[in-house]
């Protein structure tokens, strides 16, 4: 029992911090909350199926892989080229490096624009795409919050069948 209420109280601790860490680049938010979920299953009042826990593994793998990628499309989107697309690939790994957590967030910009600046593109243009690049952290940003939020739904309905039984 001792052991359930260590494993529920962590679990809860990871699913709060993925939930800010989908806001707070610096922190891997739905990882975390996947965690939060693992712990709880870990427990002998709680247990998930295999079924859900590969589904959401899979989900919380697709959404981390995404999150890269949806700014760089989001260049693309908006009129940026190759080297726009590069440059919020390399914005976004650099941004993780110089100034976190507002380097992921500001530096995809700066690289798509720069990157269609090189390509000689019009000062407008690589505007455009740098938007694209923000917009495209913008939608990776809400879809780690929806994933987050429906694993922290599941833990505390679990949590509250635990306390009402």
């Amino acid at each position: 029992m001792t052991l359930d209420i260590i494993l529920i109280i962590l679990g809860a601790a990871f699913i709060i911090i993925g939930i800010l860490g989908c806001v707070l680049p610096v922190l891997p938010g739905v990882p975390l909350s996947y965690i939060g979920i693992v712990l709880l299953h870990l427990t002998t009042r709680v247990e998930f199926s295999t079924t859900f826990l590969v589904l959401w593994g899979l989900i919380v793998i697709a959404v981390q892989i995404l999150d890269y990628y949806i700014p760089i499309w989001g260049t693309q989107k908006l009129g940026g080229g190759k080297k726009g697309a590069w440059g919020s690939a390399i914005g976004i790994v650099v941004g993780m490096f110089i100034i976190p957590p507002w380097g992921i967030i500001i530096f995809p910009f700066v690289g798509a624009v720069i990157g269609e600046l090189m390509d000689e593109k019009e000062f407008k243009i690589a505007l455009k795409a740098g938007l694209g690049a923000f917009l495209g952290f913008v939608a990776g940003t809400i879809m780690k919050l929806v994933v987050a939020i429906v694993l922290a739904f599941y833990f505390f309905k679990e949590i509250i069948y635990i306390l009402i039984n």
